[in-house]
């Protein structure tokens, strides 16, 4: 939960998740102002029962917070959509490279913001925790993605194999020496 000035917690975070969920609904209807989101969001809170009530000030500051965060997602995505369209032409060691780039400049980033105060150090052991299953499952795909080139290379060398065996059986019997076999398996496979 995120806290406010002296250790509190900011009203928002205390009203129950389906609430919240709720008023956040609320906040992406562009057709309701922030003021009756909060109204219906209160009546709701009233409802049930609960002891918190909202504020404009909080609503309007828990709705920015949210806007900022999903600014930071929309650039984030942008900014992977442009890595993989550059990707396609980046050879498969590069991306392993890029990938742990980008996982060493989201760790620097992780940090600075701990040190900012915009992140709870409470969280960090959770954070780093993310990091390294993120680290290991990038050394997984990496791993996944050569076995599964390898693996292509020996079926490709397998399959032409045997299709220039066809090739040369079928050559001979129609008729061909072995210099006509050898150009048409070279013609259609450009094996030697």
């Amino acid at each position: 939960m995120a806290k406010v000035g002296r250790g509190q917690q900011r009203s928002v975070d205390l009203i129950p998740d389906d609430v919240k969920a709720t008023l956040d609904a609320y906040l992406r209807d562009k057709k309701l102002s922030q003021i009756e989101a909060t109204r219906r969001t209160n009546m709701i809170l009233e409802e049930l029962g609960h002891p918190v009530r909202l504020t404009k000030s909080a609503v309007n500051r828990y709705s920015q917070d949210m806007e900022e965060v999903g600014a930071q997602l929309r650039e984030s995505r942008e900014v992977a959509q442009q890595w993989i369209g550059a990707l396609g032409s980046v050879p498969q060691d590069d991306v392993g490279l890029l990938v742990v780039e980008i996982i060493r400049s989201l760790s620097f980033d992780i940090t600075m913001m701990v040190r900012k105060g915009k992140i709870d150090a409470d969280k960090v052991p959770e954070i780093v925790k993310t990091l390294n299953t993120m680290a290991l499952t990038q050394m997984r795909i990496e791993k996944a993605t050569s076995d599964n080139v390898k693996r292509a290379r020996e079926i490709r060398k397998l399959a032409i194999e045997e299709v220039s065996e066809v090739i040369e059986k079928t050559a001979v019997q129609q008729g061909m020496n072995a210099e006509q076999a050898a150009f048409w398996r070279n013609k259609v496979l450009g094996v030697q």
